[in-house]
């Protein structure tokens, strides 16, 4: 009996979007620490999960506690931060989930490295924009104090060898000094839904 050449072939990324009824997404969210990347993500993951999306949170404290836990600060362990997260939001994305990848990434070749890894059309570049002055004043972890005080090196937007570069042509815009979270919630949410619904080319 010859074998069914369909369980010979591996399982598509388009398979398990049909499986799951929809197409996988990265969602990368950058901006400063303090800018609100994670707030906003917590919220539209969960109106994902409510609209029935499989979504998944991919936070870079996360992997910095786990597996990127060897990683320091200098140019190539934060390179190779990215690198490796990207990677993961690239398995997720092969597996049909929407996921929002939330990374200071403070500079363009980070983000577009980002970019590269995922396939194309499935990745969302989203800037989460507060100055600098105003995600001391939120300073959520308490890290910029720390930088401050000169008990945290290498800061972001504080050292002067880690500033962070903006995105000139992000596929969203969220300013989180205009408009509260949920409204930044509210906006990401459509566009996600807009994407993952468009025709497949």
């Amino acid at each position: 009996m010859a074998e069914n050449p369909d369980f010979l072939s591996p399982v598509t990324s388009f398979e398990r979007g049909k499986l799951l009824g929809q197409r996988g997404l990265v969602v990368w969210m950058t901006g400063l620490s303090g800018a609100g990347k994670t707030t906003i993500a917590v919220q539209v993951e969960r109106k994902l999960i409510s609209a029935g999306r499989l979504a998944y949170r991919l936070d870079g404290d996360d992997l910095r506690s786990g597996i990127n836990a060897g990683l320091g600060f200098s140019q190539a362990d934060r390179m190779e931060n990215i690198r490796r997260a990207a990677w993961i939001a690239r398995i997720l994305h092969d597996a049909g989930i929407i996921t929002l990848a939330c990374f200071i990434s403070p500079e363009e070749p980070m983000r577009a490295l980002a970019r590269r890894l995922v396939p194309n059309g499935a990745f969302l570049e989203v800037y989460v924009r507060a100055s600098l002055e105003t995600c001391i004043q939120r300073d959520p972890k308490g890290n910029y104090q720390k930088a401050i005080k000169g008990q945290l090196a290498g800061y972001t937007g504080l050292s002067p060898d880690q500033s962070y570069q903006e995105p000139t042509k992000p596929d969203l815009l969220l300013n989180t000094e205009l408009n509260n979270s949920q409204t930044c919630a509210e906006i990401l949410f459509a566009m996600i839904i807009n994407k993952i619904n468009e025709p497949a080319r």
